[in-house]
């Protein structure tokens, strides 16, 4: 896989779908959580949100695809894009200052992911040294 610059996933329980970049260039990867049952719910009277992701082999797939990613933008509809942010900052922390933000996005499509994403660095980029 080309890696690029930029990258924005859009994350929910069930599927990551990763897009690294360019002006002219997009690649796309998938990765599917193994359970595939979508929102995973505690047990009577355990603390939390009341929904949990058990795949910590899921988020650690979908950070292994990010390694690369200079800039990352996390996006959905759901707890996933926070689940997912925390567990960076929790299990890669190398990796945590590429997020550029997290952002509710109600189910796009991918045409809509990647103008969102395009405008949000665009922005960014004013503001954040290149490399």
């Amino acid at each position: 896989m080309t890696h690029h610059f930029h990258a924005v996933v859009s994350i929910d329980h069930a599927e990551a779908v990763i897009f690294e970049f360019a002006e002219n260039d997009v690649s796309e990867h998938r990765i599917k959580a193994p359970d595939r049952q979508g929102n995973i719910h505690h047990k009577a009277g355990s603390a939390g949100s009341g929904h949990a992701h058990d795949s910590k082999a899921y988020l650690t797939a979908v950070v292994g695809a990010l390694k690369p990613s200079h800039e990352i933008l996390i996006v959905g509809h759901g707890t996933a894009k926070d689940e997912l942010a925390a567990f960076i900052r929790d299990h890669a922390p190398l990796l945590a200052p590429h997020i550029m933000g997290v952002e509710a996005m109600d189910q796009p499509t991918k045409g809509e992911i990647l103008a969102f994403a395009r405008k949000f660095f665009e922005g960014k980029d004013l503001t954040t040294p290149q490399l």
